[in-house]
């Protein structure tokens, strides 16, 4: 059994969803019932078939600001989160606005969006970008912190209803621990890991410590979790918006792309486009009675 799970906050009716069906019926897939997560907003088709076939089957469906996840009933709640942090759980990519403190916000910002698409190596574009920044005073951290960075909407709610319901959360990000740690607290995460900026003398060197926190130590860290939670693969959630998070999205059993890269979104098995982050909550099948508002 799968479930197609349609979203588009204020304008999803009746007829959009039966038109829907419709189409999954005319694509061969066998029709079992739908029904409202939150009238107007979210709705599920459930449904006997191909995935594949069902996602061909929709893609021209005329809704504006529609998001729309395909995914086995089986598993549908998850157990485990692990997130990006970056344009996913904030809404800076804060090495840009570490770098407008020392007025190179421009220059490195443009490494930052190639490296995101996936035409940088991540190291390479990571040890450039902070090099750069060698010399800016320790305390810029937590003056960019207080004034730049700005929990993304459906943040803490989507957190704090997965634990609600048993999940574990954990943040990782390419960025830098003096963000990520008061961020994942912030938020609820059980655990963060990040990159560690090396200091001396009250200043950034531009040298990051290693291990650094990549695309394959994402990847590697969701397999771990799950292992020590006892879970499979199919019980996780991985969320991101860039190259880097794509191993791990490929990974975990539902990969969601936030307001994704067009390489991270190809690798999606979902892309939230148009909607917060509160979005993951109606994909795993929660209507707003059962969130927990951050």
């Amino acid at each position: 059994m799968f479930v197609v799970t349609l979203i588009a906050a204020g304008k999803l009716t009746d007829e959009v969803v039966q038109a829907a069906a419709a189409k999954l019926s005319a694509a061969g897939q066998e029709l079992d019932a739908w029904a409202w997560l939150d009238e107007g907003d979210a709705a599920d088709i459930f449904f006997d078939g191909d995935m594949d076939a069902a996602r061909a089957a929709l893609v021209d469906l005329a809704v504006d600001g529609l998001d729309m996840a395909v995914q086995p009933v089986a598993d549908r709640a998850k157990k485990l989160i692990i997130a990006d942090m970056d344009s996913t759980m904030i809404t800076v990519e804060c090495i840009d606005e570490l770098a407008d403190y020392a007025n190179l916000k421009p220059q490195i910002a443009a490494i930052t969006e190639r490296a995101m698409r996936g035409e940088l190596d991540f190291r390479a574009a990571l040890d450039e970008r902070v090099g750069l920044l060698g010399g800016l005073s320790e305390s810029v951290l937590a003056e960019c912190r207080r004034e730049r960075v700005r929990l993304t909407r459906g943040a803490r709610t989507l957190v704090q209803t997965m634990k609600a319901h048993g999940a574990h959360a954990v943040l990782i990000s390419g960025g830098f621990i003096p963000f990520a740690a008061p961020v994942g607290e912030s938020i609820g995460f059980d655990k963060v890991f990040a990159n560690e900026l090396e200091i001396a003398n009250g200043e950034l060197t531009g040298k990051v410590l290693e291990p650094i926190v990549d695309s394959s130590a994402k990847k590697e860290r969701l397999l771990a979790e799950a292992e020590a939670l006892g879970l499979t693969l199919a019980q996780t959630l991985a969320v991101g918006d860039g190259a880097n998070d794509i191993p791990m999205i490929e990974t975990a059993g539902l990969g969601a792309g936030y307001h994704p890269h067009p390489a991270c979104a190809a690798a999606a098995d979902v892309a939230i486009e148009h909607h917060d982050l509160t979005a993951l909550l109606w994909v795993q099948g929660w209507g707003r009675r059962e969130w927990i508002y951050g």
